[in-house]
C-alpha cells in the first residue's frame, strides 16, 4: 500500500510577459477570452505562465497523489490565498491581485495565508509528509512551510542542481514512467549542488 502525501506547488509568476497577454482587453486567443468570460482553473494559468515547469508539477503531482484522509493531497501555493486546489477557478480581477505581490519579497499579504493554511493543513493531515514541488533555494515559502510541518516538509533529491526546465521535463519523464522520485526531507538537506547531467532525449 503506498504511504499518503500531500504534494504543494510552487507558483508561476503572475508579473511577468506571459501574464500580459492576459490581462491584454484585445487577447483573442481562448485561455484569455475564458479568463475573462468566467474564470479558468489555477493550475491551467500558472501552466500557462510557466510553461513546462509547472506542468511537469501539475502532471506529477496528478500522476502520484495519494491523499491522507481528512487532508487534500494536492494544492498550490500563491501569491496572496494561500494554498488552493489546483481546480480553483481564477477570474481576470484575481490575476491582477496575484500579479501586485512578488513573492520573493515575503510581504504579509504572502506570507500570513501560506502560514495560516499550512498549520491547518499540517495538523490535518497528521504524519503524512508534504512534498514541495519547487525551488528550495531561497526561502521565500521553504521557511513558512518548514514552520508548519517540520521535518516532514520533503521534495525530490533529482532537484539539486536543476533549472526550472530541467525539473518540468525531470517530471513529466517520470510520469511516463511511471517512476516516482526520491523524496528527502527540506531541513539539513544540500540546497545548492553542481548541475546533473542533461536528461537524455526521449526518442
Amino acid at each position: 500500500m503506498t504511504a499518503s502525501r500531500i504534494f504543494l506547488l510552487s507558483p508561476a509568476f503572475c508579473g511577468g510577459q506571459r501574464a500580459k497577454l492576459l490581462f491584454n482587453p484585445n487577447a483573442a486567443f481562448p485561455l484569455a477570452v475564458r479568463l475573462r468570460a468566467g474564470g479558468v482553473p489555477i493550475g491551467e494559468l500558472f501552466a500557462f505562465l510557466s510553461g513546462l515547469y509547472f506542468r511537469g508539477k501539475l502532471a506529477y503531482a496528478r500522476a502520484f497523489i495519494k491523499a491522507p484522509r481528512g487532508a487534500p493531497g494536492l494544492l498550490v501555493i500563491t501569491p496572496t490565498r494561500g494554498l488552493v486546489d489546483p481546480d480553483t477557478l481564477l477570474t481576470l480581477d484575481d490575476m491582477r491581485e496575484f500579479a501586485e505581490v512578488n513573492i520573493a519579497t515575503q510581504s504579509d499579504r504572502f506570507i500570513e495565508p501560506l502560514a495560516r493554511d499550512a498549520r491547518e493543513l499540517a495538523a490535518a493531515s497528521r504524519t503524512a509528509p508534504a512534498i514541495l514541488l519547487g525551488s528550495i533555494a531561497t526561502d521565500k515559502y521553504v521557511g513558512t512551510l518548514a514552520a508548519a510541518f517540520g521535518d516532514r516538509l520533503r521534495f525530490p533529491e533529482e532537484f539539486v542542481g536543476r533549472g526550472d526546465m530541467s525539473r518540468g521535463g525531470l517530471l513529466l519523464r517520470s510520469v511516463r514512467e511511471s517512476s516516482e522520485l526520491t523524496y528527502i526531507p527540506v531541513s539539513g538537506a544540500t540546497r545548492h549542488g553542481a548541475r546533473p547531467p542533461k536528461l537524455v532525449p526521449v526518442r
